[in-house]
């Protein structure tokens, strides 16, 4: 009897790894079977939904289904984020997920609507979007080293702009502040539009910004670039130094763009979707037009981009509990 029960039990065994991988493989291969939407939670134009707009076609391609750039902005992200979750978890419906909505607002909100660690299935890290230093044309600084002498002669006189509190910009800011020990003021807007308008009239004296949304500025004099946020210069502007560069060491407020999924997605579908942005990634011209808007592609596996998320939350974390950021 022993023996006969055994023999059941490997046979049941048998059955299931069998049945589990015709259903892994066939997972994948149902997939897609009708158009997909990416979720962007912030407004057209920006670098986010630029990225997903750049990648989109070429991914169709790859999928043989039409790939649609869906536009939600509002609440950092998280309104695209819990339409997203909302969706079926087949892999239809994406998310063009950032630093922001997963690697900051869980330390700044007193509650969030989803959990980003439990909830969200990291896809594929897309790009990295390192912030470049800029200031008004008229301030009498030509690098960080300068700027940073300026500000400790002129304590709580300088002051940096943000597209909002507790985003990305506003941390970087927070971030060299601490690093170098000066002593410059927030002034948070509603979007980089203002805050660009202000910086260029001289209302506000620098800003960390993208360069795919700032460089017109720099180059046509309207604005200074003194240094990338970035552990590396960029290689569209070899000439403009990193922050480490000028003295103010471990200074890497590097932003980031992936794709995520909800949970339970099958991994067949993850694993797929990844495939086809690594491979759209690599092609010589859209890893071309990144690169000279000042991102850096990279095409991660779900597993690796789950690790940098780890780190990243970490990181930010340190940086808005010493900064004591409170959301508005």
């Amino acid at each position: 009897m022993k023996l006969r029960s055994l023999l059941k039990l490997l046979l049941a065994l048998a059955i299931g790894t069998a049945w589990f991988g015709t259903t892994h493989a066939w997972a994948a291969d149902a997939f897609p079977s009708k158009p997909i939407k990416i979720l962007v939670g912030f407004s057209p134009g920006g670098s986010n939904d630029m990225v997903a707009r750049l990648i989109g076609p070429k991914l169709a391609e790859g999928l043989g289904q039409q790939v649609l750039i869906d536009n939600r902005p509002g609440a950092g992200g998280n309104i695209a984020a819990s339409a997203m979750l909302a969706a079926p978890a087949d892999g239809h419906t994406l998310l063009m997920c950032t630093t922001g909505t997963l690697s900051i607002q869980p330390h700044v909100l007193k509650s969030m609507p989803f959990d980003s660690e439990k909830d969200i299935v990291p896809v594929t890290q897309v790009v990295n979007a390192p912030y470049m230093l800029l200031v008004n044309s008229n301030l009498p600084v030509k690098s960080v080293k300068e700027l940073i002498a300026y500000a400790r002669q002129k304590p709580g006189e300088i002051n940096f702009a943000s597209s909002g509190t507790a985003t990305g910009g506003h941390l970087a800011g927070e971030m060299l502040k601490s690093r170098a020990g000066i002593d410059i003021v927030h002034v948070a807007y509603k979007g980089t539009g203002q805050a660009m308008t202000d910086l260029i009239a001289g209302q506000v004296s620098m800003i960390f910004d993208q360069p795919v949304s700032s460089m017109q500025y720099a180059r046509s004099g309207k604005l200074r670039a003194l240094a990338v946020a970035s552990p590396r210069r960029l290689p569209a502007f070899p000439d403009i130094p990193t922050v480490a560069e000028a003295g103010v060491p471990d200074f890497d407020p590097v932003t980031w763009a992936g794709i995520c999924a909800p949970k339970n997605t099958p991994t067949a579908v993850v694993e797929r979707i990844q495939r086809e942005v690594a491979k759209v990634l690599a092609m010589p011209e859209i890893a071309k037009r990144l690169t000279a808007d000042g991102l850096e592609p990279v095409g991660s596996t779900p597993e690796q981009f789950r690790t940098f998320l780890a780190a990243d939350k970490r990181k930010w974390g340190l940086v808005v509990k010493d900064a004591d950021v409170k959301a508005e």
